[in-house]
C-alpha cells in the first residue's frame, strides 16, 4: 500500500481536529492537530497556558496558539507533566514571532514553558547538559532526545518525539 493511501486512511480514523501531513517522498509523516485538540489534551493533563495578549491567533505574536502543533509535541508536554509532577504553564506555541527553521515553533516542534523551580530542578536533575546553543542558551537533552533550552525567563522545548508517551 502506498504511503499516501495509508495517510488518507489514517486521516479518516484519527481524532477530530487531527490532520496527518505527508507525501510518498517524506521520510516520515507529521501529525498536525488543531488548537482545540491541543487545549483539550493539555486540559486533561492539568497543563495550563497563557499569552501576553490573552489570545490564540496564530498570526499574532502576542498570542499563544497551538494551531498546527505536532501531535508528538503536545504528547511530549503531557509526558513531561506526568513524569515531573510539576505545575506546567505553556507560554508559547505555534504563533508567529519565534525564530524560523525546520524544527521551529511555527512548524509545530516547539513549546515555551514558563519557568518555576520544580520545572527547572526536574530538567537539570534528569536530563543531560549538552552545552550552549548558538545564542548562548544552556541546553539539556532528555533520554528520548528532546532538547530543553533555558532562555532566561522560560524554557524553549524542542520535541522530536513524544518523550516516551503511551500513544
Amino acid at each position: 500500500m502506498k504511503l499516501r493511501s495509508v495517510l488518507t486512511a489514517l486521516t479518516l480514523v484519527v481524532a477530530p481536529g487531527v490532520t496527518v501531513i505527508g507525501t510518498s517522498t517524506d521520510a516520515f509523516a507529521v501529525t498536525k492537530i488543531s488548537h482545540a485538540t491541543a487545549t483539550s489534551m493539555f486540559r486533561s493533563s492539568g497543563i495550563t497556558w497563557s499569552s501576553s495578549g490573552g489570545c490564540s491567533d496564530r498570526n499574532n505574536p502576542t498570542c499563544t496558539s497551538f494551531e498546527q502543533l505536532n501531535l508528538a509535541t503536545a504528547q511530549g508536554a503531557q509526558t513531561f507533566k506526568g513524569a515531573s509532577g510539576c505545575a506546567l504553564n505553556i507560554t508559547g506555541g505555534t504563533e508567529t514571532g519565534h525564530a524560523s527553521g525546520t524544527y521551529s515553533h511555527w512548524n509545530g516542534y516547539k513549546l515555551d514553558f514558563g519557568k518555576n523551580s520544580c520545572v527547572t530542578a526536574y530538567i537539570k536533575s534528569n536530563f543531560t547538559y549538552i552545552g550552549l546553543r548558538g545564542d548562548g542558551a544552556p541546553q539539556y537533552k532528555s533520554g528520548s532526545g528532546n532538547i530543553y533550552a533555558d532562555e532566561g525567563n522560560h524554557w524553549d522545548v524542542l520535541y522530536y518525539n513524544c518523550g516516551g508517551c503511551q500513544a
